[in-house]
């Protein structure tokens, strides 16, 4: 059976850093590619980052460009959100998706192109 599951959130103080895993059992990731969503409270969802099967290609919103990076580590079978300089508008929950895919440098930011989620971990910045 197909899962994902996040960990890593938690709280931090505006400009600390966290990272996010999502580990995946029941399937590789070498398939797949894999993004970073969150959701506020009262908002949208919204993708943060997004991860190629191949690993070659990632795309960022640009509210967090230049201060979040996407990874994976395949041995481990793990996608990571590193986050540096959060700030309180970062404040929400985590998800991580993953989606089947033969293209191996396209991922997508949009939540409809995936298929499987994660539970989502709450990340608060705050002071």
């Amino acid at each position: 059976q197909l899962q994902l599951v996040e960990s890593g959130g938690g709280l931090v103080q505006p400009g600390g850093s966290l990272r996010l895993s999502c580990a995946a059992s029941g399937f590789s990731l070498d398939n797949y590619a894999i993004g970073w969503f969150r959701q506020a409270p009262g908002k949208e969802r919204e993708g943060v980052s997004c991860l190629s099967r191949s690993g070659g290609s990632t795309n960022y919103a640009d509210s967090v460009k230049g201060r979040f990076t996407i990874s994976r580590d395949n041995a481990k079978n793990t996608v990571y959100l590193q986050m540096n300089s959060l700030k309180p508008e970062d404040t929400a929950v985590y998800y991580c998706a993953a989606v089947l895919i033969r293209a191996p440098f396209m991922c997508s930011m949009r939540s409809s192109s995936y298929g499987s989620w994660g539970q989502g971990t709450q990340v608060t910045v705050s002071s």
